[in-house]
């Protein structure tokens, strides 16, 4: 695995991959070890842009525009990726698997056209690993009860929660050398001494 990847982290809402992101870049800050950290929707500054539009609580997009609108996001970050690819370690908070997890398994949309417009978009980008946060639905409502604002899709009901799950969960099980499952229902300590030691060992 190069030792300059790109490491992606997913999982739904309240699941706790933003944290376990940020404590990475913390490890890599104090090993000097270079890295870009982006979000999607969002990282670069029309990015950001098209993210708050997708996730005003008072938009209100059909599925097809949802989509679009995401790859579009995903469309304005692709130069940044390029930039760095293979020079610098980059974390993403959400890529690829969150539009065939949300946009397919949730909302419905044919993987077929998912699939042509990321090929198109990443060229010969290849993500080199992948966490996948799991959470119950306990946990879940927990933690976004503690957020001070809610957006768009922070609002979906479990049940679509539970598709993009185990749509995720699915992509996890078809390919599990490059993923790691982390049920964030447990210690967050533990969570957080797992992904690092994980992260040790792809970045050699």
């Amino acid at each position: 695995m190069s030792n300059k990847p790109i490491i992606v982290f997913e999982g739904i809402e309240g699941s706790g991959k933003s944290h376990h992101i940020n404590k990475v870049s913390k490890y890599l800050d104090k090993k000097k070890i270079n890295y870009i950290k982006i979000r999607e929707p969002g990282g670069s500054l029309n990015s950001e842009k098209i993210r708050r539009l997708i996730l005003n609580k008072k938009s209100n997009f059909n599925v097809k525009t949802d989509l679009l609108l995401y790859l579009a996001a995903r469309s304005e970050n692709i130069n940044l990726i390029k930039k760095f690819y293979k020079k610098k370690v980059i974390l993403i908070d959400r890529f690829t698997d969150s539009t065939i997890a949300y946009q397919h398994f949730g909302m419905g949309i044919d993987l077929k056209i998912i699939n042509i417009i990321n090929r198109f978009l990443l060229k010969d980008i290849k993500i080199n690993f992948t966490f996948i946060n799991i959470v119950d639905k306990k946990n879940l409502f927990f933690r976004l009860k503690k957020r001070k604002s809610l957006n768009r899709y922070d609002r979906f009901n479990m049940d679509f929660y539970n598709k993009v799950q185990k749509g995720f969960l699915k992509l996890a099980k078809s390919k599990k050398k490059f993923y790691k499952i982390i049920n964030s229902n447990l210690d967050i300590k533990k969570n957080e001494d797992l992904i690092i030691n994980q992260i040790k060992k792809i970045i050699k």
